[in-house]
């Protein structure tokens, strides 16, 4: 599974100007990550995970060095050449889950489905489809407000990979949630990244986390510390 080269960094920089002075949130950080792993960028706030994470995701841009996703260079995109990618072949989860409060759970599964125009069967068929990946097709037509955390991020889950992408990038997806919704979120995203062969590249600090990682690259200060391999543990 792990042949295909899905997307790579080199010598990335990316400072942001911070009054007269700035800020090097990523040095010279070269990495390539292949289709199908289920990774990690870890380390201290400020490390620049987050940062790496939004440029792999085409949500921002770099300072210098090249960035290529999906045989696409992130520096060489306009901003609606970086929607399109982000549209077709991305999806992302947050911590904060970013579900539409007046819509139900469908409807924000849904509605990235709307940007690509896909007829309404099709649609539909996607939908319940992403729901049923994630356990909750019988919530299809609960409201946000009548979800628990758990529930909320698994239906960010479900929308997050409604499209089937080729990447979904998560950012912190488990700060929100208590130990046990922690690792059945984690034990689903497992589950797609196995089912699907989509690619799962985490932004994280978070301990429950990490255990499920098969790659682990822990950066300090914007630099590349350790890029490790990490053998699943008995039993999880």
């Amino acid at each position: 599974m792990l042949e295909e080269n899905l997307m790579q960094t080199e010598k990335l920089v990316k400072i942001y100007p911070m009054g007269s002075s700035q800020i090097t949130a990523l040095d010279q950080v070269s990495l390539a990550f292949h289709a199908g792993e289920f990774a990690g960028l870890v380390g201290p706030s400020g490390s620049g995970k987050t940062t790496l994470l939004n440029i792999l995701g085409s949500l921002d841009a770099p300072t210098s060095g090249s960035v290529e996703v999906l045989g696409r260079k992130i520096e060489a995109l306009s901003h609606r050449q970086a929607a399109e990618l982000r549209n077709h072949s991305i999806g992302f989860i947050f911590q904060t889950y970013n579900l539409l409060p007046v819509y139900t759970a469908y409807e924000n599964v849904e509605f990235p489905l709307l940007l690509l125009k896909l007829p309404a069967p099709q649609r539909k068929k996607m939908v319940m489809d992403a729901l049923d990946w994630v356990g909750l097709a019988d919530r299809a037509g609960s409201r946000p407000s009548q979800l628990s955390g758990g529930e909320s991020q698994r239906i960010a889950i479900a929308r997050a990979i409604v499209k089937k992408p080729e990447l979904v990038l998560a950012d912190e997806p488990t700060a929100n949630l208590d130990a046990k919704n922690s690792h059945h979120i984690m034990k689903t995203m497992v589950n797609l990244n196995e089912s699907l062969e989509t690619t799962f590249i985490f932004a994280t600090h978070d301990e429950k986390v990490m255990r499920y990682l098969k790659r682990k690259i822990s950066l300090d200060d914007g630099r590349v510390e350790k890029d490790e391999i990490i053998e699943p543990e008995a039993g999880k």
